[in-house]
């Protein structure tokens, strides 16, 4: 390390990093203001502007004046000098959406999924991809990096969704995205992905700490510990479908497939519980519509569905001590129905009372965490390309 620190070319590339960091964080600053804030010398700071505005990383967005001494300049990041793409796979919809390198959207695209395997899955992405890129006026080839989420842990040893159910077999969509897209590819969990929205634009921010949990086709967790995405060993933290439930306590066939708290909790469990209790409804939407129009046997569901969910949260809690648990999904974001059954269940269960929190970025959160992936990701492939 002592010799790469040595390597002028290095330390010129760090100091372009330590000023793009700032001024995507501040916005325009002055020369002098970024030789205060990073501790950099004034002609350090200038030689290294002069490098990224000659590559069009940087640019002169205006001037101050109107004070003794001369005009002071502000410079700020180009966030047109790339564009990253963020791709939500969901087994109803595919949202895709191209941006700048601050995260503005360019372009957004969203169609249904109507794939019926793999094969089909991926050219419908790639279809969707490059309309977006349309529509921000750029070549689909010009993209920096993308980053997919999906639901499923993936494998990079063996380049594979593993433990996704809900999508179309067989189990090669990830090197089918990768011939699709031919970019600079991350494929991460859906759910990993909607913590990294939350963190980035919703609930999450500001918390170094916190649980996502998502209640709707299917039943996951993203978490965040210090600041970071946590994943675990093989990518399978926060796979909370899989824990055991008191209605299915030795689960088999389907239910070990999907998880015993995800046959039970997730969206199609609502509706086989409303069933069961009577109701010819279709949808968790319809049975939580219902409730909230006073139907007491959809009440009592969505009460048994709150207290659920009540007994994973203090599970997470237990395991976490999350500053919040941001609730989110078709089922977990109805929160105001769900409230009152979530406490008092958590409340029989002991001592730990988690601030729990509907989710703010509704179907959109898994889109946006993809995209903030994908713009730390663009940065780095920058970077590492200038380092030679």
């Amino acid at each position: 390390m002592r010799g790469e620190l040595g390597n002028p070319r290095l330390l010129r590339v760090l100091n372009e990093r330590r000023l793009l960091d700032q001024l995507h964080a501040r916005g325009p600053s002055s020369r002098a203001d970024l030789a205060k804030i990073t501790g950099l010398s004034k002609p350090t700071v200038s030689a290294a502007l002069a490098g990224l505005e000659e590559d069009g990383l940087v640019h002169l967005v205006g001037e101050v004046s109107g004070r003794p001494g001369p005009v002071t300049s502000l410079y700020d990041m180009n966030a047109a000098s790339a564009h990253v793409a963020g791709i939500d796979i969901g087994r109803d919809w595919i949202r895709v959406a191209v941006a700048d390198l601050r995260g503005t959207f360019a372009g957004r695209t969203d169609g249904r999924n109507t794939a019926r395997d793999s094969a089909e899955l991926a050219a419908l992405v790639g279809e969707l991809c490059r309309a977006a890129a349309r529509e921000a006026e750029i070549d689909w080839s010009a993209i920096t990096c993308a980053v997919v989420g999906s639901p499923g842990v993936y494998d990079p040893t063996r380049g594979r969704l593993d433990l996704a159910p809900n999508l179309p077999g067989p189990p090669d969509l990830a090197s089918r995205l990768r011939a699709a897209l031919d970019v600079d590819l991350v494929i991460e969990n859906d759910i990993n992905l909607a913590a990294v929205g939350e963190h980035a634009y919703g609930e999450g921010r500001g918390k170094s700490n916190f649980a996502l949990v998502s209640i709707g086709t299917g039943v996951g967790m993203g978490i965040v510990v210090n600041g970071d995405l946590y994943v675990g060993a093989r990518g399978a933290a926060g796979e909370v479908s899989y824990l055991p439930a008191v209605e299915d306590p030795t689960p088999s066939g389907d239910a070990r497939a999907h998880g015993a708290t995800e046959t039970v909790a997730s969206a199609p469990g609502v509706v086989r519980a409303a069933r069961a209790a009577g109701l010819e409804l279709e949808t968790a939407k319809q049975v939580f519509e219902a409730a909230a129009t006073g139907n007491p046997v959809a009440r009592s569901v969505v009460e048994a569905e709150g207290r659920r969910i009540g007994g994973l949260l203090v599970a997470v809690a237990a395991v976490l001590d999350p500053e919040i648990i941001v609730l989110s999904g078709g089922v977990g974001r109805n929160l105001d129905l769900l409230g009152r059954a979530i406490e008092d269940r958590i409340a029989e269960l002991g001592p730990l009372r988690p601030t729990v929190v509907a989710g703010a970025l509704g179907d959109s959160g898994v889109l946006l965490g993809a995209v903030a992936h994908a713009k730390t990701r663009a940065w780095d492939v920058i970077f590492d390309a200038r380092r030679g």
